[in-house]
């Protein structure tokens, strides 16, 4: 699974503190602190019809994990919806789009590490594309990676930083593998996550998934915790075993950037009936339609003159 290149976005602007430059034009210093130690914190937004869904559960995300890693400038909600806002207005975008919030510590004096050394604010990045959820349908191939999440006491994963590192490393061995993610546990062997979603196992019609002890609490995730029981499905949260996931009668993952979308093999083994199953393919509907129905709606009209 490789995403692939939209040409609508050949042209495409972002935001970088309140200017919009095109995308071949260098807007971030080398002095900033995402790229000085990826000190840094991001969501991930969908556009559905002029709305987005989940906003003021990412922006509260967002908020505590620069909270947590004590950001001296953390602008108000209203400055971010303002920024993407005018990110969407400018690229004439109105659905379909997956948006890329990310909030840094800011330029630094000069190179180091001490958070003392940033003296002009935060950044603020707003990157909008042309995207369509970035998953095949017709299920995935997962592979159980040798690199582990970390625990709290490593590294808090209530903390939505922008240091990836982790899971690009999990990533490249699930390319090398021939599957499409990596499936990820935590540091005591259960299941934690993949290297980019959060995973539901089904069994007998009712879902289990990991707790989030060693992963990011996820918006999609708890989205899906309310809606399922809403629909009959039980659900419950606790650690699972990597052999409960093989012996599973469906497994899907969930993300802002791919939905629900289902697992059908997981290290060679092939899950249920080796097809995205039902409650999958009506999880994914019920999701698809509450998303679009439950978007704050944001005035993406041109500003005239």
């Amino acid at each position: 699974m490789l995403q692939t290149y939209d040409e609508r976005n050949a042209a495409l602007r972002y935001w970088v503190n309140g200017e919009l430059l095109h995308r071949d034009q260098p807007g971030l210093s080398p002095f900033d602190s995402v790229v000085q130690g990826g000190d840094a914190v991001w969501e991930g937004l969908r556009l559905y019809r002029g709305a987005i869904f989940g906003l003021g559960e990412h922006l509260a995300r967002l908020r505590r994990s620069a909270t947590a890693l004590n950001f001296a400038d953390i602008p108000g909600d209203d400055a971010i919806i303002e920024a993407v806002t005018a990110t969407l207005r400018a690229n004439e975008m109105h659905d379909g789009v997956h948006v890329r919030l990310t909030l840094t510590r800011g330029v630094k004096v000069t190179s180091g590490m001490d958070p003392r050394l940033n003296r002009s604010g935060s950044t603020l990045i707003v990157l909008a594309e042309h995207k369509a959820p970035v998953y095949d349908t017709s299920g995935l191939r997962l592979a159980t990676s040798s690199m582990r999440r970390p625990a709290p006491d490593v590294l808090d994963p209530k903390i939505h930083h922008a240091n990836l590192l982790n899971s690009i490393l999990a990533k490249i061995e699930a390319n090398a593998a021939g599957a499409d993610d990596a499936l990820m546990l935590d540091q005591r062997g259960f299941v934690a996550e993949t290297n980019a979603t959060h995973l539901f196992a089904v069994f007998g019609g009712g879902l289990v998934t990991p707790t989030t002890a060693a992963c990011p609490e996820g918006i999609t995730r708890e989205t899906i915790l309310a809606l399922a029981p809403a629909a009959g499905i039980p659900a419950v949260v606790r650690d699972v075993a990597l052999t409960e996931m093989y012996n599973a009668d469906e497994v899907f993952c969930t993300g802002t950037m791919g939905e629900i979308a289902g697992v059908t093999v997981i290290d060679g083994r092939t899950i249920g009936a080796g097809e995205v199953g039902p409650v999958t393919t009506r999880l994914a509907k019920i999701y698809q339609e509450h998303a679009a129905a439950n978007g704050v709606r944001l005035d993406l009209k041109p500003v005239e003159g």
